[in-house]
C-alpha cells in the first residue's frame, strides 16, 4: 500500500506524539540523564519526519521509529566517549529493593550491545520477540538465542 509523502509523514507525527512516553523511556534507558533522552528522542524524531519517504509500510512505522530511536540512543553514546553514567552520582538507594535495581540496571549494562538492547526492549518496552527482531534487522531465532543466554548472564551475574 503505497501512501502519499504527506500521508506518511502525518502517519509519523502522530505516532510520534502518541507514543513520545515509550520513545522517552527507551532513550532514557539508554543515557540515564532526562536531558540527553530528550534530545535523542528530538533528533530521532527530526530523522524520523525527514526521511519519512524510506518508509514502504504504513503498518511498520511504529517498529521504524524505535529502530531509528534505537540507532540515536547507540550513536549518542559513541559520541559521549564514555558508555554510561555511574548510578551512584545520580541515585542515593535507600531501600534493599533500589539496590536490587541498580544492579539490574549496571548487569544489563555490561551485558553490551545488542544484548542489552534486547533485554530491555522486551522487558521495559513490553515488546514482543517478532518486534524486537524487525528493530534490530536480525533474525528471529538469533534474538531469542541472544535474550535467553543474556538472561541467564544476568542471572549468572546478579547470584
Amino acid at each position: 500500500m503505497r501512501q502519499t509523502k504527506n500521508a506518511m509523514d502525518d502517519l509519523i507525527q502522530k505516532n510520534l506524539t502518541d507514543n513520545y512516553q515509550k520513545y522517552y523511556r527507551l532513550a532514557y534507558s539508554y543515557v540515564h540523564n532526562e536531558a540527553d533522552a530528550m534530545d535523542i528522542v528530538q533528533e530521532g524524531a527530526y530523522k524520523a519526519i525527514l526521511k519519512s519517504g524510506l518508509l514502504e509500510n504504513p503498518d511498520y512505522v511504529g517498529t521504524w521509529i524505535y529502530r531509528i530511536m534505537v540507532n540515536e540512543a547507540l550513536s549518542f553514546i559513541r559520541k559521549q566517549k564514555h558508555p554510561f553514567e555511574e548510578l551512584n552520582e545520580e541515585f542515593q538507594p535507600s531501600t534493599a529493593d533500589q539496590y536490587e535495581d541498580i544492579d539490574l540496571k549496571r548487569a544489563i549494562e555490561q551485558l553490551g550491545e545488542p544484548d542489552g538492547t534486547i533485554i530491555k526492549l522486551r522487558f521495559y518496552e513490553d515488546m514482543k520477540l517478532e518486534q524486537i527482531a524487525d528493530i534490530l534487522d536480525e533474525n528471529l531465532n538469533s534474538i531469542k538465542s541472544r535474550l535467553y543466554r543474556s538472561l541467564k548472564r544476568l542471572r549468572f551475574s546478579l547470584e
